[in-house]
């Protein structure tokens, strides 16, 4: 967590980056198991006061331990779970550089959504081999990777505001969203984040030997690496820059 003067856009970029990692190589890990559709089914409702699936069950207790120990304090963390135990760790100072009437935005319905019926389907096999806690548990860190890099967006749109406030005010007044997004967007960005996590997936997904020689086929084909980006994840980063920015003057 940096520090609210700290936030630039070259620091913003380099924790997307990072982040490019944390979600490629959780990926990797999901793949390690077939689609274990028992994880998902509404059979648990022997759980007391719970009538989900073991996903949703392994989502809310995560979630619930992960708010009692603060991790939602920082403005960097949006929780999936509405209803959450409240913090028992001393408040801590985090930046306030996100603008409070923008900074609520949450996507996190819609995120899921894409992650099960789209995302998943394309580099699971489909099968059944138990391991029902462990895929529950990889399913969770990619969904929180995910929406942590979306969520970033309001990252990239504040310091972009702050850069050129008179080319945006006018335009947040006239709630010109196409021209918000002219303005937001780098196509020669997006295009370098696009060959990156794609290479990226070339090389973490190697089984190397100890005399270097490569073996066997990559864990998750790079290509899809490469659309997971390009039809959701900066899709849905540009939109919540336009939401945000939208409510930068409330």
């Amino acid at each position: 967590m940096v520090k609210a003067d700290e936030y630039t856009l070259e620091s913003v970029r380099e924790s997307l980056i990072r982040q490019e990692d944390t979600i490629i190589f959780s990926l990797i890990e999901r793949a390690r198991f077939p689609l274990n559709s028992p994880t998902y089914e509404r059979n648990y409702s022997s759980i007391p006061n719970f009538s989900g699936s073991l996903f949703d069950f392994i989502l809310h207790q995560t979630e619930d331990i992960q708010a009692k120990t603060g991790r939602y304090m920082n403005p960097e963390e949006n929780p999936y779970e509405e209803k959450l135990s409240p913090s028992i760790v001393s408040h801590y100072n985090f930046s306030q550089f996100l603008y409070p009437a923008a900074a609520s935005i949450n996507i996190n319905k819609k995120i899921r959504k894409v992650y099960f019926n789209n995302i998943l389907p394309l580099f699971i096999a489909f099968g059944n081999d138990g391991n029902y806690a462990q895929t529950a548990a990889n399913d969770l860190s990619i969904l929180q990777a995910i929406s942590k890099r979306i969520y970033y967006g309001k990252f990239v749109a504040e310091t972009k505001f702050r850069k050129s406030q008179c080319e945006y005010e006018p335009l947040i007044r006239a709630k010109d969203r196409k021209a918000l997004m002219n303005l937001l967007v780098d196509k020669r960005v997006e295009e370098i984040v696009l060959k990156r996590v794609e290479k990226k997936a070339m090389v973490f997904g190697e089984e190397v030997s100890i005399d270097s020689k490569i073996k066997g086929k990559y864990k998750v084909d790079p290509s899809i690496v490469y659309n997971l980006y390009n039809k959701w994840i900066i899709p849905m980063t540009k939109d919540i820059e336009v939401e945000y920015i939208l409510r930068r003057l409330d």
